[in-house]
């Protein structure tokens, strides 16, 4: 089955945390870094284009040429439509794996299970109501992509852990770090957009096939998937 197309409309209920990165962390061809704290993030979807699913995002701050943004460099969905989905329309690097969401009072956690990596939001701090556009920069089977979204929802200040075996490469996560938890989140995803501003295809061509693709499961609806 064809994943849907950009724009997805999501809600749910996430954490945010923001963590200070080591240098010389790798980013797709094109794009380049730029000084600024990672983002971790930890959702739950109710609603999505593909049903409902659980995501974990490490995110760092990049630019593609003048425009500055965030390009997610780990990315981990449990929900095959949702792996697929995210590398066809926005060359998100999603990865499926076994995610535990748990909400507890004012505590916030996912868990994924396979890495052994849980992140966890506590509540401690005023309501503030977020409306926030965002950039997402991201290299596509078509190469480099502009991804335009937004974020609404009730965001609580929060104190955000993140917890990882001490081998693993993203262990300069771990710890606490500032944050918030977000409650009757609203994200949308548009469609990627090329460099220069125009709408780009909204799935990569067939002569430049995607990761997601290799598997026989999935079958392409029509020659603009790729």
């Amino acid at each position: 089955m064809a994943a849907p197309h950009a724009p997805w409309k999501l809600l749910g209920d996430c954490v945010v945390g923001l963590a200070r990165r080591p240098r010389g962390g790798a980013l797709p061809d094109g794009l380049r870094p730029l000084v600024g704290p990672a983002v971790v993030i930890a959702a739950r979807y109710q609603e999505s284009p593909v049903g409902p699913y659980s995501e974990m995002v490490v995110a760092e701050p990049a630019r593609l040429g003048l425009r500055p943004g965030l390009c997610i460099t780990t990315s981990v969905v449990d929900a095959a439509d949702a792996r697929v989905g995210g590398r066809l329309n926005w060359g998100f690097p999603r990865e499926l794996g076994t995610l535990l969401w748990d909400r507890n009072g004012e505590e916030r956690q996912l868990k994924w299970v396979e890495r052994g990596m849980v992140v966890r939001g506590q509540r401690s701090g005023p309501v503030l109501p977020l409306l926030i556009p965002m950039r997402n920069l991201q290299r596509r089977g078509d190469g480099p992509v502009v991804i335009p979204a937004r974020v609404r929802g009730r965001g609580h200040v929060a104190r955000i852990e993140v917890e990882l075996d001490d081998n693993d490469p993203l262990v300069w996560l771990a710890g606490s770090h500032r944050g918030l938890v977000v409650d009757g989140l609203h994200f949308t995803l548009d469609p990627a957009r090329l460099p220069a501003g125009l709408t780009s295809t909204l799935r990569a061509p067939l002569t430049a096939p995607e990761p997601a693709m290799s598997g026989a499961e999935y079958a392409v609806g029509s020659a603009t998937c790729g």
